[in-house]
């Protein structure tokens, strides 16, 4: 996968645990680790905005394309 997600250098930023960051954006922690791991397949718009919103930062803090020999 060529987009890498970066949650979690984001939650280190703001020293926040992955519980707090899963109750405030309405998501299960499975689901958060699901994300953090790149192994979702899609995110929906209205949860991309929670985590910016409970982050207070932009999509591309979170998101980020890497060219697939890059990856790993």
């Amino acid at each position: 996968m060529a987009i890498v997600v970066r949650i979690d250098l984001e939650l280190a930023r703001r020293k926040m645990s992955v519980g707090e960051f899963a109750d405030r954006v309405g998501l299960t922690p499975a689901n958060v680790a699901v994300l953090k791991n790149g192994r979702a397949k899609a995110v929906r718009f209205s949860t991309l905005e929670a985590m910016c919103r409970v982050l207070g930062c932009q999509p591309g803090d979170l998101l980020e394309w890497v060219p697939d020999d890059e990856v790993g």
